[in-house]
């Protein structure tokens, strides 16, 4: 594989975008970067009763034209005479992952500073003012840009779509008794998708933007906005290692809680994922020219696919630092005295004690459920 020299700007008035070298991955399948995560949640989510019938139904339904329309009229639309740094971004990301099509993008006003690529026939990306406004250029090129190109090779626009048309239909019924209970079904096994996409959508910016530095501050700017000279990223990444592993089992369920109505991980979890996987022999692997092509693609074995997953999987939990992780992990091995393992688990006590049952405190309250609700609101990129 040879280096391709790619100028961030085309002329005069795009001297902002920083010109350098940088790979390219001619050919390259979106299974280069997926999250095993990803592809195993994804099966899962197709095994779901019902969810086949639901998504043939929208795929027919969904006013996909009508939302091309919307955005035409109402957003601007990228290009060499609009937002033109951000339409060579666009190019460039579709050229370092040799995406065909570059797909339309606009930048809608927005202040709140998110992004998504959505469609059924074909990726639409859109971006808000408040992104602009927040990210540099190289991080708006990994970040954003490059993630959200990530999302359209990888056909992930598809079922976010379905999922933005659910969660607002879920809103509309929810005063039927009952009726939006199988809706809702569909709507969080799709959040949990999602919400592993968005790890794969992570790495496909860190390939476009070859800038490990740029992805962990654009990840820290989302969650603590344009100041940068109060945050620092090993004291950010530091917050990820405490989140996994503090507390007891009692915070395990919260978190699982706080998690579930959001299609996004938490920005520290994010980004301590995709720092792991910078350094991983996968990613050095794909710089150095090794990785599956998409004319490879039709001889995957779908078991294949699901045992590394599988695999993947049961290494998060043996390698886990969360209590509830951990928990499973004794009791997968077999380990003896599992009423104490509990009751020391869930009053943050040695399972050996026996006083560890008589704790009267409470778990924290108040705070499950705060966050995305997964309206149109809640597209992070």
């Amino acid at each position: 594989m040879t280096d391709d020299n790619h100028r961030g700007g085309d002329g005069a008035g795009h001297e902002r975008v920083p010109s350098r070298q940088r790979r390219r991955f001619p050919g390259i399948s979106s299974r280069a970067y997926e999250h095993p995560a990803d592809r195993s949640a994804l099966v899962a989510l197709r095994k779901l009763t019902g969810f086949d019938t639901v998504f043939k139904a929208l795929s027919g339904l969904l006013p996909e034209r009508s939302l091309r329309l919307l955005f035409l009229s109402d957003s601007v639309r990228v290009s060499d005479a609009q937002f033109a740094h951000l339409n060579t971004m666009l190019r460039d990301a579709c050229y370092i992952l040799d995406l065909e099509k570059v797909p339309p993008m606009y930048v809608n006003q927005d202040p709140n500073p998110n992004a998504m690529c959505i469609g059924l026939d074909e990726p639409i990306i859109v971006v808000t003012t408040g992104l602009v406004e927040l990210l540099d250029e190289e991080e708006m090129r990994a970040v954003v840009v490059g993630h959200e190109v990530g999302h359209a090779l990888s056909g992930h626009s598809v079922y976010r779509t379905i999922l933005l048309f659910l969660t607002n239909l879920a809103l509309k019924v929810a005063w039927i008794p009952l009726g939006n209970v199988a809706i809702m079904a569909i709507v969080t096994a799709l959040r949990e998708w999602f919400r592993k996409s968005e790890l794969s959508a992570d790495r496909a910016g860190l390939l476009v933007g070859q800038d490990l530095k740029a992805s962990m501050r654009g990840l820290m700017k989302l969650a603590g906005g344009n100041h940068l000279h109060e945050m620092n990223v090993d004291a950010f990444l530091e917050q990820a290692e405490e989140y996994e592993a503090g507390g007891d089992l009692r915070d395990s369920v919260l978190k699982i809680l706080n998690i579930l109505p959001r299609t996004h991980p938490f920005a520290t979890v994010r980004a301590a994922e995709l720092k792991k996987w910078a350094e991983s022999r996968d990613y050095q692997r794909i710089m150095d020219g090794h990785y599956p092509r998409r004319d490879e693609d039709r001889d995957t074995s779908v078991s294949d696919s699901f045992r590394q997953s599988a695999s993947s999987y049961a290494d998060d939990v043996r390698n886990s630092k969360d209590p509830l992780m951990k928990l499973v992990n004794d009791i997968a091995g077999g380990a003896g005295d599992l009423g104490g393992k509990l009751r020391g688990k869930f009053t943050g006590q040695s399972g050996q004690s026996g006083q560890s049952g008589q704790s009267g405190q409470s778990g924290h309250g108040g705070q499950g459920g705060q966050g995305d609700d997964g309206s149109p609101g809640d597209k992070q990129p």
